[in-house]
């Protein structure tokens, strides 16, 4: 079947009425393919994102679970998406608690995190169908941490076929899923627990 841009090149607009197909466009084919991402659009208006040297992980309890993208509240941490994923899903477990390392965290923290971390696994699991995890932490900035100063715990689902030449030739990770979109569905499907 012969495609212009992403829509078959016999589309005759019946699946998708608000669609059309590029060929219709008073333009000259360029050649280039486009990425469509328009949830990044809040990293480059102004005001988007707060100006502010405050933790990240310590503002965002503060806030409402659907702007701060927070799928689920413990005890002693919660889970969120990460705000630059490297798949769709990547969740964050943090510590409400503002310690930098897995060796300052409480028993109690190490265990929630790790109670949080499974119920993730399973949530996604049920959602997204993964065929495996990436879970890790990256301890200081050498090690790779974004955020050194607070601890947080990632769980990235990866799909056989979810990596491509985009991270290789262009740097850039293709999403297919709207970030707000993915909280709201695993937010949905994370277990209620009592207490």
């Amino acid at each position: 079947m012969a495609f212009v841009g992403d829509i078959p090149a016999d589309y005759d607009g019946a699946e998708y009425p608000d669609a059309e197909p590029s060929s219709r466009f008073a333009a000259v084919p360029d050649g280039f393919e486009r990425l469509w991402t328009p949830h990044r659009i809040s990293y480059i208006q102004d005001g988007q994102m707060p100006a502010t040297d405050e933790c990240p992980f310590c503002l965002a309890p503060g806030m409402p679970d659907q702007d701060a993208l927070i799928v689920a509240r413990g005890r002693l941490a919660y889970v969120l998406l990460n705000l630059f994923p490297y798949n769709s899903g990547h969740l964050l477990v943090c510590p409400y608690r503002h310690v930098a390392t897995y060796d300052l965290a409480t028993a109690e923290e190490v265990q929630e995190i790790g109670e949080l971390t499974q119920t993730a696994m399973r949530v996604l699991e049920a959602t997204a169908g993964p065929h495996g995890f990436n879970i890790g932490m990256n301890q200081g900035r050498v090690a790779g941490a974004g955020i050194a100063e607070h601890l947080h715990q990632h769980i990235v689902p990866r799909w056989a076929l979810d990596a491509n030449f985009f991270p290789i030739i262009a740097r850039t990770k293709p999403l297919p899923r709207l970030l707000g979109e993915v909280r709201d569905e695993l937010a949905a499907a994370w277990p209620v627990t009592e207490g």
